[in-house]
C-alpha cells in the first residue's frame, strides 16, 4: 500500500509544474504573467471548485466542463484565443480517415532497456491509477485486488501493443480522469462506454478535436489542478491506511525526495548515461524505481512469524501490546485490525491475571499475511470458555464462573474467529482477525 499510494500521490505530484506554468499562462518563451491571463485561470478553477463544493445534482456532475466552457468564453473575450488559432480550427478537416499512412516499424537494441524502465513505471503508475479506482468504488476497501489490477494491466498492454501495431502513440491510463471521477463521484462503466466511443469518433471529426487543441493555457493550468489535487491526496489516504514505522517513512521519504530532486534539481541528471535516462527523466519514475528497490531491501530481516513468552502481570501488558504494535507496523497491518487484536489480547490477559486462571508464563505467536492477523496463546492451565452467548448478568457479581464467561464472550466479540482447545493440560486460544 505504501508503494502503490507513493505512485498514486507522484502522480499528481509530477504534473504541478506544468499545471501551474499553464495556470500562470508562462511557458519557454514566455516568462511573464498578465492579469488577463490570471483572471481566466482563477475563474476557471473558482468555478470548477465552487460548483463541485456547493452544487448538487447536474451542476456538480459536470463542474469540470461548466468551468472549461466559462474559461474558453472568457478567453476569447479577453483576446487570448489568437486569430492563428482559430484558423486553425477553421482549417482543420470536417471529417478525416485517420489511417491513411503507416509511418513503419523498427527495432532498436539500445533502447530495449530505457524501453524496459519505462515500461515499469507506466505499469506501476497503472498499479496506482487502478487501486484508486478500486478505493473510490469501495466504501469499504481495505486492500489491493490484485486480480482485478492485473486484468487492467492486460488491458493497457493490448492498447499499447495495439497502437504500436497500427503506428499510433503509446497507452497509458489516464490519472487526470480518475481524479476528475473521485470530484464528481462518476465511475460508472456506462460513462467510460460513452466516453471511449466519443473519443474514437473524433478521430474521424479534426474540426472537433481542434477546438481541445487551442485550449488556453490558464484553463488547461485550471483543469489538471482541479483533478490532481484529488489524486495527490488519494495517494497519501493509501498510504496511510497501513502503520508506518522506520522502514516504511524510509520508503515513503527518500523516494520522494530523490524523485522531487529530478524536478528541483533537473541540471544534477544531465550527465546521466542514455540507457538508464528514463529512470530520471521524471520525479514519478524515479520516485518509483526508488520506492521499489527500497521496498525490497528493507524487507531484508522481516519475519511474518513472531513469538513472546511473558509472565502473566499487570504490569507485563504494555510490553505485550507493545510487541504487538512494533510488528504489525513492521507487517504493514491496518490500524483498526492492529486495534482490535490489542483489545481482544488485553481481556485475555486481565482474565488470566484477574481469575489467576495460570501462574507459569504464556507464550504467544503471532503472524500476519495480507489477508490475515492470527495470535495463538498457549498457557498451563483451565481453557477459558469462550461462549456464543451472552452470560447471566442476574448474579454475575458473585459468581466467578459467569464473569469468567463474560470475558471470553467479549474476547469473541473483538475476533473474527476464535477457536480453543486443551491438550495435556495446556490450553490454547486462536484468536483470527481478517485483514
Amino acid at each position: 500500500p505504501e508503494i502503490t499510494g507513493l505512485i498514486v500521490a507522484m502522480v499528481g505530484i509530477t504534473v504541478i509544474r506544468l499545471a501551474l506554468m499553464n495556470f500562470l499562462g508562462l511557458d519557454s518563451s514566455d516568462q511573464t504573467v498578465h492579469s488577463t491571463e490570471l483572471l481566466v485561470a482563477f475563474v476557471t478553477l473558482g468555478l470548477m471548485v465552487g460548483l463541485n463544493v456547493w452544487s448538487k445534482g447536474k451542476l456538480k456532475l459536470f463542474c469540470v466542463l461548466i468551468g472549461m466552457v466559462v474559461g474558453y468564453l472568457l478567453a476569447y473575450a479577453t483576446g487570448m484565443i489568437s486569430s492563428d488559432q482559430m484558423e486553425y480550427v477553421q482549417k482543420a478537416y470536417l471529417l478525416w480517415f485517420p489511417f491513411k499512412e503507416h509511418p513503419g516499424w523498427s527495432f532498436k537494441l539500445r533502447l530495449l532497456l530505457p524501453f524496459l524502465i519505462a515500461m515499469l513505471c507506466s505499469t506501476l503508475k497503472s498499479v496506482g491509477d487502478l487501486t484508486t479506482c478500486q478505493k473510490i468504488n469501495d466504501a469499504e476497501w481495505k486492500r489491493t485486488d490484485m486480480d482485478n489490477i492485473s486484468k487492467g494491466i492486460l488491458a493497457d498492454s493490448a492498447g499499447c501493443i495495439s497502437a504500436g501495431i497500427l503506428g499510433g502513440m503509446g497507452q497509458s491510463t489516464s490519472s487526470t480522469n480518475i481524479g476528475l471521477s473521485i470530484a464528481t463521484g462518476v465511475t460508472s462503466r456506462i460513462v467510460a462506454y460513452a466516453m471511449g466511443f466519443m473519443l474514437i469518433v473524433l478521430g474521424f471529426f479534426p474540426k472537433v478535436s481542434s477546438i481541445f487543441a487551442i485550449m488556453p493555457k490558464p484553463v488547461l493550468g485550471a483543469t489538471i489542478i482541479f483533478a490532481v489535487s484529488y489524486m495527490i491526496v488519494a495517494g497519501f489516504q493509501i498510504i496511510m491506511s497501513r502503520m508506518i514505522d522506520a522502514r516504511k517513512t524510509f520508503i515513503i521519504g527518500i523516494s520522494l525526495i530523490f524523485g522531487l530532486a529530478v524536478d528541483l534539481l533537473p541540471d544534477a541528471f544531465a550527465g546521466v548515461p542514455s540507457w538508464i535516462f528514463p529512470i530520471f527523466s521524471s520525479s514519478l519514475s524515479t520516485a518509483t524505481i526508488t520506492a521499489v528497490f527500497l521496498n525490497l531491501l528493507f524487507k531484508i530481516g522481516i519475519s511474518k512469524k513472531v513469538k513472546m513468552e511473558f509472565e502473566a502481570a499487570m504490569g507485563r501488558i504494555e510490553n505485550v501490546t507493545n510487541f504487538i504494535d512494533k510488528n504489525c507496523s513492521i507487517w504493514g497491518a491496518r490500524n483498526e485490525v492492529v486495534a482490535k487484536s490489542k483489545n481482544a489480547v488485553i481481556e485475555f490477559l486481565e482474565a488470566v491475571i484477574e481469575y489467576k486462571i495460570t501462574d507459569k508464563p504464556i507464550q504467544m505467536q503471532v503472524s500476519f499475511d495480507e489477508f490475515n492477523l492470527d495470535i495463538v496463546l498457549n498457557y498451563h492451565g483451565e481453557l477459558l470458555d469462550l461462549p456464543h452467548q451472552h452470560p447471566d448478568t442476574v448474579n454475575i457479581l458473585g459468581d466467578k464462573k459467569q464473569q469468567l464467561r463474560l470475558s471470553g464472550f467479549l474476547l469473541r466479540h473483538y475476533c473474527d474467529k476464535i477457536t480453543g482447545s486443551i491438550k495435556d493440560g495446556t490450553s490454547s486460544i486462536h484468536l483470527h482477525f481478517e485483514h
